[in-house]
């Protein structure tokens, strides 16, 4: 890769296109996700051969750390200082990856840039491209994106063909509509604008519990974007919600614990630490969610956000639990230290998880819109994980696999807490555990929701959606698919393919509430367009929207 003469980088041959691969931090997930990746890798080097290219890596397998993935942001720089400027790059992941990690030679590089990830919700590869993409949207970076289950469907071999031959993909996005104010309903219109007024004028809280969750650039939003919009951040500590969890007592965290026993809830637990779930590691989520609603009330916070990842994953069990309690209207009560005030009562306290800022935002005026209803507010994210075309049982669309990682509330689910279970987060994630909330969601109409930012401007795309019934059979594989111990949602998004959602989506994430029917549904998607636009965050209408 570089002249041995001049030490600088060499500029690839006509027909040589240079390959490079982000992975995790941690050590043991790198090593895990290897071998998909090296499949995966091996599967697009034919495709590019078949087309008359060499698709040729742009750092070594690391025989050492038994893995080629990029693993740090140091790491990432110096691979860069090696590759010509004007190279034709692919980004190609089978597995999660942390953005930061590339994003600064990306930020730089003057040739073509493709982002390749395989169809497939086995680490995942899908939520590491979306998470990418985003941040090189955020960041301004040109860039192409594709994405396939083996490399040789047509779909895949025309948009390869046009990247070779053009340097782009121009990828089907006419699903996407400006908002025009004009066509909002005027009782939603004026409901929207009271309530954006509102925000402005009594400002809110975003509690930050550290900010950059695993390198994820496109979850961070300036504060000169977001103020304007009356949300203010409050930036706080997690070594300060580790020291709060020291001083709840035990007696505090069995309440909790007892509550959610007596709601039916059921834990799967076990006595090994280091491969099950134990009641140990539960009490301490315990604690930490009501440290955590303690500390937002110390601070007047309006909705929180936890990064744990990377920085309590040594410390305490995963945060989960915790996140999907807080993100529910029904959840145990929570005192004031040491009285019978009962904090944040009658609600959620929204929670953004992976603190990611626009998720976060985008709760908080969900919450806003959905109280003012007299709509159930529990909302959360979820990783757009992957999908799968399903036929049967009254369907024949492609459902998408909405997961994360044991954040969402339980209202959301098939018989609520009653429904849910708890089990061990994996190992090589979560060293010290935790359990997830766990279940399958529950079907009805959906809007769901990006608040992102681009041209350094904020913006939102909303569209509706409905969350389906499938066969156990189904269900069961779908999680054997991805991750079982998380919950999973079967979504149909209305008037949005496939492909579209994949080309259009700026990030991992996406947000969904529910509303009890599609009416109301549509009134909600109005009313919180409305706010939006309220709030001078660029609102583009995705499928089908307001008035089809």
């Amino acid at each position: 890769m570089t002249d041995p003469v001049s030490n600088h980088p060499v500029k690839p041959a006509a027909d040589e296109v240079l390959l490079i691969t982000s992975g995790d931090l941690r050590l043991s997930a790198n090593q895990v996700c290897w071998p998909a990746q090296r499949d995966m890798e091996a599967t697009l080097t034919a495709a590019f051969a078949e087309q008359g290219i060499k698709l040729v890596r742009a750092h070594a397998y690391d025989e050492k750390l038994k893995h080629g993935f990029i693993s740090s942001q140091r790491m990432g720089m110096d691979v860069f200082m090696n590759i010509h400027p004007e190279a034709r790059l692919v980004f190609a992941t089978a597995a999660w990856q942390y953005s930061h990690h590339v994003l600064p030679g990306l930020r730089s590089h003057k040739g073509p840039i493709l982002t390749v990830a395989n169809w497939s919700g086995q680490w995942p590869g899908l939520v590491g491209l979306l998470n990418l993409n985003g941040s090189l949207v955020k960041a301004g970076r040109e860039f192409s994106s594709i994405w396939s289950k083996d490399f040789t469907d047509a779909f895949f071999i025309g948009s390869l063909q046009e990247w070779l031959r053009e340097g782009r993909i121009n990828h089907d996005v006419s699903h996407v509509k400006p908002l025009d104010a004009s066509r909002i309903p005027q009782g939603s219109a004026r409901l929207g604008a009271g309530l954006a007024a509102e925000m402005k004028y009594r400002k809110a809280i975003l509690g930050v519990f550290d900010e950059g969750c695993m390198g994820m650039y496109n979850a961070i939003i300036d504060d000169e974007l977001m103020n304007p919009a009356g949300i203010y951040k409050e930036r706080l500590s997690q070594s300060a919600l580790v020291a709060k969890m020291r001083t709840v007592s035990q007696a505090e965290a069995e309440a909790v614990y007892q509550w959610l026993v007596d709601k039916g809830m059921q834990f799967a637990l076990g006595t090994d630490t280091a491969s099950e779930l134990t009641l140990e590691q539960i009490l301490e989520q315990c604690k930490m969610y009501i440290a955590a609603v303690r500390i937002a009330h110390d601070f007047g916070c309006d909705a929180i956000g936890i990064q744990y990842q990377q920085g309590l994953k040594d410390m305490t069990p995963a945060s989960d639990l915790a996140e999907g309690l807080l993100n529910n209207a029904d959840r145990p009560p929570v005192f004031a230290e040491g009285t019978t005030e009962e904090l944040y009562a009658g609600g959620p306290l929204p929670h953004f998880n992976e603190v990611d800022e626009c998720a976060g935002v985008d709760a908080l005026i969900t919450n806003r819109c959905w109280t003012a209803l007299g709509l159930d507010p529990s909302t959360t994210l979820h990783d757009v994980r992957w999908g799968d075309h399903y036929k049967g049982a009254g369907v024949d669309d492609f459902v998408w696999v909405l997961q994360i990682s044991g954040a969402a509330p339980a209202n959301h689910f098939v018989g609520g807490y009653a429904g849910a279970r708890s089990e061990r987060q994996p190992a090589m994630y979560f060293p010290l555990g935790g359990g997830s909330l766990k279940e399958v969601g529950k079907p009805g109409e959906i809007v769901w929701s990006r608040v992102f930012v681009e041209g350094g401007a904020l913006h939102a795309d909303i569209g509706r959606g409905t969350v389906i019934s499938l066969p156990q059979e189904e269900t069961d594989r779908r999680w054997g698919e991805t991750t079982p111990p998380w919950p999973i949602v079967h979504t149909l998004l209305h008037g949005v393919t496939q492909n579209q959602m994949m080309a259009r989506h700026r990030a991992n994430h996406i947000n969904i509430a529910y509303a009890p029917n599609g009416e109301a549904a549509d009134q909600a998607l109005a009313t919180k367009a409305a706010m939006l636009h309220a709030l001078g965050i660029q609102v583009h209408l995705c499928g089908v929207g307001l008035a089809g």
